[in-house]
């Protein structure tokens, strides 16, 4: 199991979703969230802080994705990229702990 605070930065393109993405990165006490719903703000967030993992959510087309994880890797080359397909927040939480063990 990892300890430690985890950053987690969430871009998708329904604002409503990422209203309840924001909340649930920020629920548990290990880690920080932020939710973003265009590639400008994820690109000014990757030059303010470091992040362990970026999740790309609901909205992102598969031809987004090639052109914005490319980008993303450029910005931030440590962090997990992943695309991150939604439920509830004991899934989230079950999916950003196996990325975390994966990584180490």
């Amino acid at each position: 199991m990892t300890t430690g605070h985890t950053k987690i930065l969430a871009i998708g393109r329904n604002e409503e979703i990422m209203t309840v993405m924001q909340r649930l990165l920020n629920a548990p006490e290990d880690w920080s969230g932020q939710a973003v719903t265009t590639d400008d703000n994820a690109f000014e967030a990757l030059k303010a802080a470091k992040y362990d993992i970026i999740l790309l959510c609901a909205g992102i087309t598969e031809e987004e994705e090639t052109t914005l994880k490319e980008r993303l890797s450029s910005l931030a080359p440590a962090a997990i990229i992943t695309r991150h397909y939604g439920g509830g927040s004991g899934l989230l939480r079950n999916e950003i702990m196996f990325l975390l063990e994966k990584k180490q």
